[in-house]
């Protein structure tokens, strides 16, 4: 269920998404090389990587059909609804929380983020913020939908803390900055060959 959200997420964006990093990837290189900064790729690909999943998020959150309308200020309320271990409850539950931790990570990443009170506060202004602009569009306005976004991202936080302790006691090899910049570029191989494979540009198409 939560594959084809994606898949029909991307069919609907695609051109955007293309449009918006070709005209930022220019922008940004003007401003390095105006600025006389160096290009450090894997930064590069990880600030563009969280622009894409941004508009991807809330490209889900604001157009995706939802059979639920109304308000909810009841906490629990939606969540203790679905059966546990049943499709609608990791759909629904387990999935709200699984789309925001990214959103915690790169928000303490950017932020280089020491505690959780910025990376809560952060989390819910924004899942707020969704959740009155959903109210507005004729969906539903889930005090549940908060709560469970707000997990995810403070577990994205506590992934983001975990790996900076990791790195932090890598041998010095695997912290240099070519180390990040292949990595980065078998991530991009083996994410072309996963699209090339599963031909999901032709879906888009």
């Amino acid at each position: 269920m939560i594959e084809k959200s994606i898949t029909a997420i991307l069919k609907a964006s695609w051109p955007m998404i293309v449009i918006f990093l070709i005209v930022m990837v220019a922008v940004r290189i003007a401003y390095l090389n105006s600025n006389h900064k160096k290009i450090v790729i894997y930064e590069e690909v990880l600030n563009f990587g969280f622009l894409v999943y941004a508009l991807l998020l809330f490209h889900l959150l604001t157009t995706s059909e939802s059979a639920r309308s109304g308000l909810n200020l009841i906490p629990f309320t939606e969540i203790l609804r679905y059966k546990f271990g049943s499709s609608m409850f990791f759909y629904n539950v387990i999935g709200n929380i699984l789309i925001f931790i990214p959103f915690g990570y790169f928000v303490s990443r950017y932020i280089k983020a020491q505690k959780i009170t910025p990376i809560f506060i952060i989390t819910l202004i924004t899942s707020l913020t969704v959740e009155l602009v959903q109210l507005q569009i004729g969906r539903a306005f889930d005090i549940d939908d908060i709560i469970l976004n707000v997990t995810g991202s403070l577990i994205g936080f506590l992934i983001y803390i975990g790996l900076k302790a990791i790195v932090n006691h890598l041998p010095s090899m695997f912290r240099k900055e070519w180390f990040y910049n292949l990595l980065c570029f078998i991530i991009i191989a083996l994410l072309a060959i996963y699209v090339y494979k599963t031909r999901l540009f032709g879906v888009l198409g």
